[in-house]
Parts: structure tokens; sequence; C-alpha cells
């Protein structure tokens, strides 16, 4: 999928306010650590993760990703009345119905004409959002569309965390679930429009998409409860990542070394030093923020682009490469010209 005169008027990141390092999860586990004869620390060893954060309790998706939209219109310049599709690309949800994006839709105040829906797609799902957008814009029939998220883990962690402490976790459960912990929380957004609206916008090239659903039972995911094989995971998405960056090369014109930026979504230590080598990316153009905010889920490349901008490693002229891997397995590597 490739576009022509789709251009990105705005990204906006909303980080959540709590602080939860893992030391403090190894205190809640140690009962079940000395257990299993598992070190306090090898939490934070294997994975390279500091901290997550969490918002407030009770706080919903809906509110934070209008948060991060309000922050990314007000950004853009634009008058919300000239917005044409609200797309909601969060794994968290407030309720199965309505959709996240009406709620967004509302708390935004946004027109009647305004069309709003959720996508979900694991970890991809605000890359296939902004296809979808993209589509829409290149095709004129809306000016400007917006992609949100928003993600929270606290809910998904504190119950993994009861679970583990109990003496019915074995080596096994453990193993099966200690992936929980690496998830974050966040809420970012992005508003998209025509080239012709924003002649000095970054431009969004689209990209390629490949699917490997041979895995897709290698995590699965509930609302309390998350099973992943960490290995055959990790293996298994490099090799789609390899092949899907292969071809997107040719798609973009571009070799790893035209690469300005990096966006990629983060998981961990490893799973980020793996998909770095696999690319053939230079790690020093690949800002790393998985330390400080573990796993966010689909608002993590969004993320990682907005945080690299505010920290001013991207310019006018760069090449920025956004690359993911979500459960499924699918993987995407789209281009953006700064």
């Amino acid at each position: 999928m490739k576009f022509e005169n789709v251009s990105i008027a705005s990204v906006r990141h909303f980080d959540a306010p709590h602080r939860i390092t893992s030391a403090e999860l190894d205190e809640q586990l140690m009962p079940t650590l000395e257990r299993l004869d598992i070190p306090p620390g090898m939490f934070e060893a294997v994975t390279g993760i500091t901290a997550r954060r969490f918002w407030d309790a009770g706080v919903q998706p809906s509110e934070v990703a209008s948060e991060a939209a309000e922050r990314a219109i007000e950004e853009a310049g634009i008058n919300r009345d000239r917005i044409g599709i609200v797309v909601n690309t969060s794994v968290c949800r407030d309720y199965i119905e309505p959709s996240v994006a009406c709620l967004v839709h509302g708390n935004l105040q946004l027109g009647e004409h305004c069309v709003n829906f959720d996508v979900g797609n694991a970890c991809l799902g605000f890359l296939n959002g902004m296809d979808i957008v993209g589509n829409l814009i290149e095709r004129r029939e809306i000016e400007y569309g917006i992609v949100v998220n928003g993600e929270g883990s606290r809910f998904i962690i504190e119950t993994t965390i009861e679970r583990m402490r109990q003496e019915s976790c074995d080596e096994k459960m453990f193993r099966e679930q200690f992936a929980v912990l690496t998830l974050g929380s966040g809420a970012v957004a992005m508003v998209l429009t025509h080239t012709d609206l924003a002649a000095d916008a970054p431009r969004y090239l689209g990209g390629v998409k490949l699917a490997a659903t041979q895995h897709n039972r290698l995590c699965t995911g509930q609302v309390d409860e998350m099973k992943t094989h960490t290995k055959k995971l990790l293996l298994a998405g490099l090799e789609v990542s390899a092949k899907a960056w292969s071809v997107g090369q040719k798609y973009l014109g571009w070799s790893s070394d035209d690469v300005d930026e990096f966006a990629m979504h983060q998981i961990s230590k490893v799973h980020s030093a793996q998909l770095i080598e696999t690319l053939g990316v230079d790690p020093e153009k690949c800002h790393l923020i998985f330390p400080e905010f573990g796993n966010i889920g689909p608002a993590g490349v969004p993320t990682v682009l907005s945080k690299a901008l505010d920290a001013g490693r991207i310019q006018p002229g760069d090449k920025v490469l956004l690359g993911g891997i979500g459960s499924g397995i699918n993987c995407t590597a789209a281009g953006i010209l700064w």
C-alpha cells in the first residue's frame, strides 16, 4: 500500500503518570520467586525494563485517547469540524460496545459527518489505522482524519501478579505469563491530511504488510490474562520481519543505510536488539523507550515517533522507518519522508 498524497499534520503522545518499577513487582512476587528459586532482579536483567507506567485506577482508554487527540488537534492547528474520521486502535476497551472511537468522537465533539470505529490487530492496530485513514485521504473522501490509541496495563498486571502469588503458580505458569509484566500504559494520536493541505508536513508513504498466521496461538490475551510462548514468538516474528523489510526496501526504494530514524515496536532488550540486527539498522538510529515504558502495544510505534521528535532526533528530509510485529503474527514496514 503506497501513498502519493498523504501527510502527517501532527503526532502527540500522552504518558501515564505513575512509574512502577520492576523492583516493585519483584517485591510483590517475592514469595513465588523464592519458592521457584528465581533470583530477584531477574525480570529486569532479562528484559531490560526498569519501569512501566500506570494510569490512575479506573481511568478508561477513551479518556486518555481523547486527551492525546486534543493535543494532536491543537498541534495540527485545524478546525475539528473538518475531521472526517476517527479510528481507535486500542487493544484496551472501555466496553464491549460502544466502540472506543464512538466515545472519543463524543468527547471531542466531532461533527455528525465524522465516521468513527475501532480497528483491532494487536500491536499493529495503529499502523493499520494510518492506512485506513490514508486511503480515504488519497481518494479525497475526507480532508483530515485522526488515529487514536489508549492502552492501560494496570489491571492485567495486578491480576497476573495476584495469580502468580498463589501456591498453584508453578514454573510453567510463571513462564507463560511472564510477558504480561513487560506491558506498559500510554496514549497517542495522529492527524493525517492531504498533502495539498499541508505542503510542508511529513509525507506518509505507506509500506508493506506480511502475515504469518500459522503462528496465531503463540500469544493469546484476555482482559485479565495473557499467555505467551516467548521464544517461539520472537523467532517467528524476526523471520517475518526480515521478509517484510526485504520487500519494503524495494517498495520504498530505501536500503537500511538510507534510514535516518527507525521507530519500532518495542517489547524488551532481547527483542529490540535482535530486530535491529535482523533489519541491519544502525542502533544509533533507534530511539529506545522500553527501559522506562515497557511494551505499550499498538501505542508503541507512534509514541516512539512522537518522543523521537521531541528529542530532536528527526529533521526535515529524514527517512523514518516504522516497523512493527503484532500477535497473530502480522508485520509492517512503512515509511515517512520528513
